[in-house]
């Protein structure tokens, strides 16, 4: 049996992928890219894997190489107190809310087997069998994000970040490009100092500036935490990205004592 560390990625790669596979070469990682979506037997017999790729892929290959996927819960934003949300959020079902009348934004709590976006009503909202009715969903007040940015998250810090929308549509940038740096590291070390025990060590969120029209006020907010292991990095530093993903889907027997509450249950995800 073979330790030395490797990374393996999916079949198709994306963006994100290509630059992980460009950065773990740099560092000395073997890459594996996949022709199918289970890991080879000679990978089996091999310690020290790591994943990037969807919750399928991911949570197969997690499977057969025995590694711990880390993520956030998925209550965590509605456990967050109103003064880093300034929205009211719920868990709910898909089914319980197809009986809401009013505007909401809808989006899966992880997985993106439901697109994200404002509803008219619950009555807009998909059904079929591949979304059945205890399919969990986030469901929140209606927000405008001016801008947002994509923090990768080590150990209760921000590791690397990015803007990656202006006005709802991508708009990928460096921190350091714009007004906001200084404001979103002020707000990102308030948030993480307060609740950083209720996310996994390494963990993808997203924070935004946003606008309420009604009272001609701006303030920052978070719009979602996500899995570091299946995010794009966007304009991030992909050296430090690579930083966060290795240790977000990596071996379990390294898993930090802290992060087994975090673990994706084994095997593939639907």
């Amino acid at each position: 049996m073979t330790t030395a560390d490797f990374l393996v990625l999916p079949p198709r790669l994306d963006s994100t992928a290509e630059l992980l596979s460009a950065s773990a070469r740099r560092r000395g990682l073997a890459v594996e890219q996949l022709v199918g979506p289970a890991a080879p037997d000679r990978l089996r017999h091999t310690v020290g894997g790591h994943v990037y790729g969807g919750p399928v892929f991911a949570g197969t290959v997690a499977a057969d190489l025995d590694l711990a996927l880390l993520e956030p819960d998925d209550d965590w934003l509605t456990r967050l107190p109103y003064e880093y949300t300034h929205r009211e959020i719920s868990l709910t079902t898909l089914g319980e809310a197809r009986w809401s009348r009013t505007p909401m934004f809808v989006k899966p709590p992880r997985d993106k087997t439901l697109t994200a976006c404002v509803y008219a009503d619950g009555s807009r909202l998909p059904g079929d069998e591949r979304l059945p009715a205890d399919t969990a969903v986030l469901v929140s007040d209606i927000v405008t994000f001016v801008v947002e940015y994509r923090l990768f998250v080590l150990d209760g810090a921000v590791h690397t970040a990015c803007r990656y929308a202006t006005g709802g549509r991508l708009d990928p940038a460096p921190l350091e490009v714009g007004a906001h740096r200084a404001d979103v590291l002020a707000f990102a070390a308030d948030l993480l100092g307060a609740c950083a025990d209720s996310l996994p060590s390494a963990v993808v969120v997203d924070v935004g500036l946003a606008s309420d029209a009604d009272r001609g006020e701006e303030h920052w907010a978070v719009v979602e935490a996500n899995m570091a292991w299946f995010s794009t990095s966007y304009a991030a530093d992909p050296d430090r990205v690579l930083d966060v993903v290795l240790r977000a889907a990596g071996p379990r027997d390294r898993l930090a004592s802290r992060d087994h509450a975090f673990v994706r249950s084994a095997g593939p995800a639907g």
